[in-house]
């Protein structure tokens, strides 16, 4: 069991899905929670799990893609629980829509949320940490910068983007003692992708996952536990897929042959 007793982490978009399973798993580990959610949906749910794992609460009501209502969040996160020493940068936005269609207002939020909301919160959490000279900072990225799929331009570019920023920061913050690293997910049911995990999409994936089946939030949360505890201090700057090895599966079901 990893141990995070007298830490406080920042988990962005802790009201539903990965963010709020990370959030929830962050504090079984001993560390104080705190998140901004654009929408209430399970708030009320991560507040009762964290608490009853004996851990301090903040929550507060913003939007990832305005600077200045991050910059007010973490203010609110020093004052209130004292400076982070985890920042996870998961709150994001899934649009599906082909290319030709994507306008300005499109690209903009997907970029927004997914992109510049990431780029606000490691600038936040690095000066706090580099201060201090030490700190993890966990980016939620995803597979698809792998295996894009159709009509996901912006969605894939902007977790480029992330990932592009993960290795630039592990890069430049290191001396300080800041690790900054990002997981992957794969297929993984939340709120997010509801919509789009139609039973043939379901049933597709889960053909081609060797694990066998799609994965939930909690094997997200179990990855963010590990880079946020001294066990993995010397691990910076990479992108762990967790996927069930969808990635790297070229089965095509050949069967077997003399």
């Amino acid at each position: 069991m990893f141990n995070l007793v007298g830490t406080v982490a920042v988990v962005t978009g802790g009201s539903s899905g990965i963010g709020q399973s990370i959030a929830m798993a962050l504090a079984r580990a001993g560390a104080d929670i705190a998140t901004i959610f654009l929408t209430e949906d399970g708030i009320k749910e991560t507040e009762d799990s964290v608490r009853g794992s004996g851990r301090r609460f903040l929550a507060v009501q913003g939007d990832v893609s305005s600077r200045a209502e991050m910059e007010a969040f973490g203010r609110s996160v020093i004052t209130e629980l004292g400076p982070p020493d985890i920042w996870v940068n998961n709150a994001g936005h899934l649009m599906v829509k082909p290319f030709l269609e994507t306008d300005d207002a499109h690209w903009r939020r997907q970029l927004g949320s997914n992109l510049e909301g990431y780029f606000y919160g490691c600038q936040i959490a690095a000066r706090s940490m580099k201060a201090r000279g030490s700190g993890r900072i966990i980016n939620v990225t995803s597979v698809s910068l792998i295996q894009p799929f159709t009509n996901g331009a912006a969605y894939v570019t902007s977790k480029g983007g992330v990932y592009g920023l993960t290795r630039a920061l592990a890069v430049e913050l290191g001396p300080w003692g800041i690790t900054v690293n990002a997981i992957a997910p794969g297929a993984v049911h939340s709120r997010l992708n509801a919509g789009v995990y139609t039973p043939s999409v379901r049933a597709q994936y889960e053909s081609r996952i060797p694990l066998g089946r799609i994965g939930v939030p909690d094997d997200i949360a179990s990855t963010a536990v590990y880079l946020a505890a001294n066990e993995s201090s010397y691990v910076t700057g990479v992108q762990i897929p967790v996927d069930g090895a969808l990635t790297i599966s070229g089965d095509v079901g050949m069967g077997d042959q003399e």
